[in-house]
């Protein structure tokens, strides 16, 4: 990737040797706007002043800053040659004071990849926006700094921008003579420090909490898109569930939110969900919804606004000494989202969808040869960009999930309240976290804490089960197993249901709780119970495990699935049974029948959502090939019954529409989404708005039923910034060796396109109906993605690599390819074989669940 690297090793050093007192930032972006001059990259000019000190005088270190050129560097008052002392990346600092002022004066440039000040020009109305993401580590392409996380510092920023604009950073701000000037910052990080400029539409409230001592605390709340957005922002709605988080973690942190007003701006081309910015924090637009959505939109949007939150304590106030223990921040906010969020507002079901979507990315990603503890080794940047995965963030809030059964919540909680007392505006380890909660629960968590932070792998716990005569339980007993790769065994807390038939419905008749240890554990408290229909092992979700089930047990959900009444019960039957399907133990067309036959009755709207994607990628990779057709024309048929069935106006009538134009395959389908598309066809309480028109468009464009000029039809009609990503989605699905040249072109070759439109090329050239299509791109991959991770940002290198890997061409084939070039690049950046060898083994995962499929 451009710019050097930062290492663990380097970042120590850096941190014995300096402490900084504070920053002064000031940036000119009048630059944004109005015609480029020159061949060279938009820069912004950026004067930064850092006052820090040494312990060591007469040492040497460095500045971070990534910058297309550098007007002047004065250390302690003396003039540095810039063609000497910067490199494009470190501006080297030699012969340090006890005391020093450094000041540097540079053109930094605006960003199209999400990194850093990001430029966005609106296609409805020409307007530009300008937004900042640093995380982990480019904030120095916005000014100079010590790039760590363990060197806070309070920031003051200043901005001048274009007439008529207004700025935001971390501190209330105020404009004087053109130039805007914000409130010095507490000490925090660099990554989360952030600047928001443009004609943005800026909505206010106000939130006022009374403390037991009589203190009251007011929090000035903003709320902020896009001008083009403001006619379907719901601010109301976001003010509401900030209100009831903020409520919610002042109940239970007992420490005030220390950063000031609270700012929330819903910015273009995010990279990310969002950033928890302190006063400032940043979500990407698409939670603000364009069209009618559903029940499990609005919920995913509060979940991120109340994990952002929980982040202003968790990660903000007290931060991790380095990238290593970024679970202290991202596990907790991923728990404490889904926590405030059932108990505060009106989403009470979000454990059913932490247990449905969140833990399957968490198992996923456990089961990659890149998996990792959850305090992970992070040795240098890259890593750490790559270390924001369903370990860090899923699997970490499920074993915390499980940490709060163990040691009781309110020990918890008062083991947090006492963490933030003691290190507030600091940076911490894992032991800081295990000492506060060892000391208000009483339990040495040195144990579990090597068993679940520290070794990587999840377990997979079977029942097994054994009758009397009059079939009567004689004993239950948990079969814990782990991986040959990750063989560690693990102490659960779970409980374990016993469900049986009443009047067509399968309820739980009996249930109790047990501690799981080692390979085989009895249930001695179920012992006499009458024979259950299914035994569920983790019910009520209590541990991070796979759940396996006896025989008896996986029949009675063959024929009952849909009658279990519990939603959460259901929903981890669900689970359980697309990890058999991923694990090639169950044949994919077995977990496709099981959504024919059962989906159409699921009441939870998350939980359909997630099975209609598991079937997708069920269908377009572990059904046999030569099942794939008629697999593909059952699902069709199914989803478009059930959308005829379900209730018009619906979400769930939504939903289903949605599925059907993804597995729509024959000539009656797609003369029936022409239909609807241009009104004649109806489906009673069908409202085809903007964003379902361009769902019903992307299967015809992608079988070449709708050419350029009806795509670019459809971008007259919708001529924002969202209809500009589904054209260019669309325009890359059709079927022509001329479009995939000119995608691939497009996104390897060049560097013209931004991060958003990048992600919806790949989105179009990858489709699951064109693999012959497709090969000719398989040799050009791999001869292509070394330079390109050399060549790009390394989220534009994330998205090229993972999204273009050719994961459709033969699996036995592929395989042998990709492991030819790994042999060959022993080299290569950890990072980019990182990212290869986790889709080598999404491929021969794949490739057992062709064979087991086949079978």
């Amino acid at each position: 990737m451009p710019g050097e690297n930062l290492s663990r090793d380097e970042a120590q050093k850096r941190a014995e040797l300096l402490s900084v007192d504070g920053y002064e930032v000031a940036l000119d972006l009048r630059s944004a706007v109005g015609d480029h001059e020159g061949d060279g990259p938009r820069t912004f000019r950026s004067v930064t002043t850092i006052r820090f000190r040494a312990t060591t005088p007469g040492a040497s270190t460095f500045a971070d800053l990534v910058a297309p050129s550098v007007n002047a560097v004065t250390l302690n008052g003396t003039q540095l040659d810039p063609a000497k002392a910067f490199d494009g990346a470190r501006v080297a600092l030699d012969d340090l004071r006890a005391e020093n002022v450094l000041v540097v004066d540079a053109n930094c440039a605006y960003s199209r990849t999400g990194e850093g000040m990001h430029r966005f020009v609106d296609p409805e109305d020409g307007e530009v926006y300008l937004y900042t993401q640093y995380e982990p580590a480019d904030s120095r392409r916005v000014y100079a700094n010590f790039e760590q996380p363990d060197l806070k510092a309070p920031y003051r920023f200043s901005v001048q921008a274009p007439e008529g604009w207004t700025a935001w950073s971390n501190g209330a701000g105020t404009l004087e003579d053109g130039v805007w000037t914000f409130a010095e910052t507490k000490p925090i990080s660099t990554y989360i420090t952030a600047v928001v400029a443009g004609p943005y539409h800026y909505v206010t409230d106000s939130y006022t909490r009374t403390f037991a001592d009589g203190t009251t605390l007011e929090i000035p709340l903003g709320a902020m898109c896009r001008k083009g957005l403001a006619k379907h922002f719901d601010a109301d709605d976001v003010f509401l569930i900030t209100k009831q988080g903020l409520d919610f973690f002042h109940d239970n942190f007992d420490y005030p939110y220390p950063f000031g007003k609270y700012d929330q701006a819903f910015v273009p081309e995010y990279n990310l969900g969002a950033m928890e910015n302190p006063g400032l924090v940043t979500f990407r637009e698409e939670f603000i919804f364009r069209g009618k959505t559903t029940n499990s939109a609005y919920e995913g949007r509060a979940n991120v606004i109340l994990h952002e939150m929980a982040h202003m304590w968790f990660g903000d106030l007290v931060t991790m000494q380095w990238w290593d223990d970024l679970w202290l921040k991202e596990s907790f906010a991923d728990f404490m989202g889904s926590f405030s969020m059932v108990e505060a507002t009106r989403f009470t079901d979000g454990w059913i969808t932490f247990t449905n979507r969140r833990k399957a990315w968490a198992y996923r990603a456990d089961q990659l040869p890149s998996t990792h503890p959850i305090t992970a080794d992070i040795r240098d940047l890259e890593d750490a960009k790559l270390n924001f995965d369903g370990i860090t963030y899923a699997k970490g809030a499920s074993v915390l999930k499980q940490l709060v059964a163990y040691v009781g919540r309110d020990a918890f909680l008062e083991g947090a309240r006492r963490y933030f007392t003691a290190h507030a505006y600091g940076n911490t380890q894992l032991g800081d976290l295990l000492s506060a909660l060892e000391e208000t629960s009483g339990r040495d968590l040195g144990e579990w804490s090597r068993a679940w932070l520290q070794t990587a792998g999840v377990n997979a716990l079977t029942p097994v089960v054994t009758y009397d005569t009059e079939g009567r339980i004689t004993e239950l007993a948990v079969v814990q197993e782990a991986a040959p790769s990750h063989p560690e065994l693990r102490p659960h807390r779970v409980a374990v249901g016993l469900y049986r038939l009443e009047g067509g419905a399968l309820v739980r008749y009996a249930r109790t709780e047990t501690d799981v240890a080692g390979p085989r554990t009895v249930v001695a408290e179920l012992a006499g119970a009458e024979k259950p229909a299914l035994v569920l092992v983790n019910d009520d979700d209590l541990t991070y495990c796979k759940i396996r089930f006896d025989e008896g047990s996986l029949e009675t959900l063959r024929a009952h699935l849909g009658d279990i009444t519990d939603p959460l019960a259901r929903a981890l039957c669900w689970s359980a049974l697309w990890n058999l399907t991923r694990d090639a133990l169950m044949p994919a067309r077995d977990f496709l029948d099981l959504v024919l036959r059962f989906a159409g009755r699921e009441s939870d709207i998350g939980v359909l959502q997630m099975l209609h994607a598991w079937t997708l990628t069920a269908l377009t990779h572990y059904v046999a090939p030569a099942s794939r057709e008629e697999s593909a024309r059952q699902l069709a048929e199914g989803a478009l019954r059930e959308l005829r069935n379900a209730e018009p106006g619906s979400q769930h009538q939504l939903t289903w529409a949605r599925f059907f134009a993804s597995v729509a395959s024959s000539d009656a389908d797609y003369q029936l989404l022409e239909g609807l598309l241009a009104g004649t066809a109806r489906i009673d309480g069908l409202d085809v708005d903007q964003e379902l028109r361009w769902a019903f468009l992307s299967p015809l464009a992608a079988h070449g039923r709708a050419d350029e000029q009806a795509i670019n039809a459809e971008l007259a009609r919708d001529d924002t910034a969202s209809g500009k990503r589904h054209q260019v989605r669309c325009l890359a699905s059709r079927p022509s060796e001329a479009v995939k040249a000119q995608a691939w072109a497009t996104v390897v070759e060049s560097d013209a396109l931004s991060n958003a439109l990048v992600e919806a090329t790949n989105a179009g050239f990858v489709r699951g109906s064109q693999r012959e299509l497709l090969a000719p791109y398989a040799q050009k991959y791999f001869a292509a993605i070394e330079r390109v991770w050399a060549e790009r940002s390394i989220q534009i290198g994330v998205l090229i690599v993972r999204d273009l890997y050719p994961s459709l061409q033969d699996p036995a084939a592929t395989l042998a390819a990709t492991d030819a070039w790994l042999s060959a690049h022993q080299e290569a950046a950890p990072a980019l074989r990182r990212l290869v060898l986790e889709a080598r083994d999404d491929l021969a995962r794949a490739q057992r669940a062709q064979e087991c499929d086949a079978a």
